[in-house]
């Protein structure tokens, strides 16, 4: 308890960290609006606010003057009888370890993470890359070797996580806060590392020794190892600020985001790429979306909103280069020369202008397996081939071209160990990055596929989680091998223990057909993750992928407006008066027709 306490009281925590010499914030821990103006004046602006004893950055926010302190802190100061007042050290990277302890004092570093946007963002909103991609080796080693004198010093047993701010120029770090328990970032660590942090931290708090503890992934080694990655992680925050009007997108040091995806490549641009087609909001990865309509380039990159990654992609469009655009984000411009890549390759591809029916696809093998290494899928192949022209039957020739090449994925283990012990493990990912299969396929037609329900988004959550882990349960008792495909790091579906294979993918036409051909199932379940694996079901039955439960075919006349309202009215069924339009004259003529509400 006294741990505890020792990380969520500001003040204590500053000074258990002084008496071990460990850099934290100047900060001053206050209870009224006056002593935080006295703070912020000896403090100088600007400062961050942040109230004690608070989730997802609660009652926080940058203040650049009193009149801005003033209002921030009497929000603050709804939130908890205790705010602290600290010294912004905006544009510094924001760097995470995860790290474990036992009662014996044996101690490691399960994961350390890097924030793609600098501080002043909060880590929940923020995308985060796994195993941090900018430090030296000088430079991990020293923040590792802090955070295990930290959790030493407090003495706690179990599991927490250090986040620092660390300023690439000199160096120079502060621990920003310790969480004496599994967070956010715990729940993402665990899934990017295969390591059972829960499990673990739940089995020490009993009082279990690391070396005690069987690595529940390998079944071979000890939990008393620091996991070994061969790729890289990366989570994306998923808003939906569309629903709301009104509202600021403005991303700042509280979090607004409802859900998260992780994406698994083994690159970085592979990774972000995948990422972004997660998120499902109509976005196809990088580059090859829909135009972003930005008047201001420079303000859009310098103030961050739920949509600056694009804004990169398009001033990378308008000549900016990595140093401008650095300069402007503060983001490190390792990702941005990374991003930049990806950019280069869209306008390779573009150049290639092949005729409109496909037939000849003037794209030769190498230019389209590094694309596919950059992680483009074949739908931004289409995009960037025939442009505004492109149509689904483009994207089946590109990947009938792609298969006669033999250009396919390769299906990798996620060990813990990055290959260095043998393992047979079930939690699997696909990349383009690889030569051979970690796994060996059955191709007995005994196995079921459920498709998950992706990223936690405002209207599904949980509920449909909780159903793919029943039909998974189900499956395996009736005897058949379970597959599960889903990409969010919050959910029970992707504990790779509950099923019989996991693949920790996208959920999208091209990446379950890929799955598909591989595992050769009896058939595949859509019903139980929600709309997006329903609107895939059309696609899948028209490539004779046997659809179980509820026919592609009645789902699409359920799904679609004009075929269900035709339905109800050949069975003499009731309806509301409804047209689907697109003018305002064409609406106004329509509610003069059936009058208000």
């Amino acid at each position: 308890v006294q741990a505890i306490i020792e990380t969520e009281d500001r003040e204590l925590f500053v000074r258990k960290l002084d008496e071990i010499k460990v850099k934290t914030i100047k900060s001053q821990a206050v209870s009224s609006i006056a002593d935080a103006r006295l703070a912020a004046s000896s403090l100088g602006y600007p400062v961050i606010i942040r109230a004690a004893y608070a989730l997802g950055g609660l009652g926080s926010g940058f203040c650049e003057n009193q009149e801005e302190l003033d209002q921030l802190a009497e929000k603050a100061f709804a939130f908890s009888d205790q705010i602290l007042v600290e010294k912004s050290l905006k544009g510094w990277k924001e760097i995470e370890y995860e790290v474990v302890r036992d009662c014996y004092d044996n101690c490691i570093t399960v994961c350390n993470m890097e924030n793609f946007d600098p501080l002043g963002i909060h880590t929940g909103e923020s995308i985060v890359i796994a195993p941090s991609q900018t430090l030296t080796n000088t430079e991990y080693h020293k923040l590792r070797e802090l955070a295990i004198r930290i959790i030493r010093h407090i003495g706690i047993v179990g599991e927490c996580n250090v986040q620092y701010a660390f300023d690439p120029e000199s160096e120079d770090y502060r621990v920003i806060e310790v969480n004496a328990r599994l967070s956010r970032s715990s729940a993402l660590a665990s899934k990017a590392t295969g390591y059972p942090l829960a499990f673990v931290a739940a089995k020490l708090g009993l009082g279990y020794g690391l070396f005690e503890l069987k690595n529940s992934v390998t079944k071979t080694t000890t939990a008393f190892f620091e996991p070994a990655l061969d790729y890289v992680v990366c989570k994306i925050p998923r808003w939906d600020l569309g629903k709301f009007q009104g509202v600021a997108r403005e991303l700042g040091s509280s979090m607004k985001s409802v859900g998260e995806v992780m994406a698994i490549g083994r690159t970085f641009e592979e990774s972000i790429q995948k990422g972004l087609r997660m998120i499902g909001q109509g976005m196809h990865g990088f580059v090859e979306n829909k135009e972003l309509q930005i008047s201001d380039i420079d303000k859009a990159l310098r103030e961050p909103t739920d949509r600056r990654i694009f804004v990169i992609s398009k001033a990378f469009r308008a000549g900016y280069t990595v140093e401008q655009i650095h300069q402007l984000t503060k983001i490190d411009p390792w990702f941005l020369q990374k991003l930049l890549k990806i950019v280069h390759t869209a306008q390779e591809l573009e150049a290639l202008n092949p005729p409109l029916n496909g037939e000849n696809i003037a794209l030769d093998k190498e230019l389209l397996i590094k694309a596919k290494v950059l992680g483009f899928s074949d739908f931004q192949l289409a995009r960037a081939l025939w442009k505004e022209q492109m149509n689904e039957q483009h994207l089946l020739q590109i990947r009938n071209y792609r298969k006669d090449l033999g250009v396919l994925p390769s299906v990798k283990q996620i060990d813990t160990l990055a290959a260095e012990y043998p393992a047979q493990t079930n939690y699997l990912y696909l990349t383009y990055g690889g030569i051979e299969h970690d796994i060996n396929y059955e191709n007995d037609g005994k196995s079921i596929v459920v498709l998950g329900s992706g990223a936690y988004r405002i209207g599904s959550s949980v509920e449909f989680d909780w159903c793919g882990v029943q039909a998974l349960n189900t499956i395996r008792k009736e005897g058949w091998r379970s597959v599960m495909i889903n990409y969010n790091p919050e959910t029970v579906s992707t504990d790779y223990d509950m099923c019989d294979r996991l693949y920790f993918d996208e959920l999208s036409f091209e990446r379950v057909m890929d799955i598909l051909e591989l595992e050769n199932p009896k058939g595949v379940i859509v019903s139980t993750g929600g709309q997006i694996p329903n609107n895939l079901a059309l696609r899948l039955d028209e490539q004779n992928i046997p659809i179980l439960g509820t026919s592609a075919q009645s789902i699409d006349n359920a799904e679609d407006r004009h075929k269900f309202s035709a339905m109800l009215d050949r069975i003499g069924v009731d309806q509301p008066r409804w047209k689907e339009l697109s003018s305002l004259k064409d609406i106004q003529h329509f509610v003069q027709e059936v009058d208000f509400p």
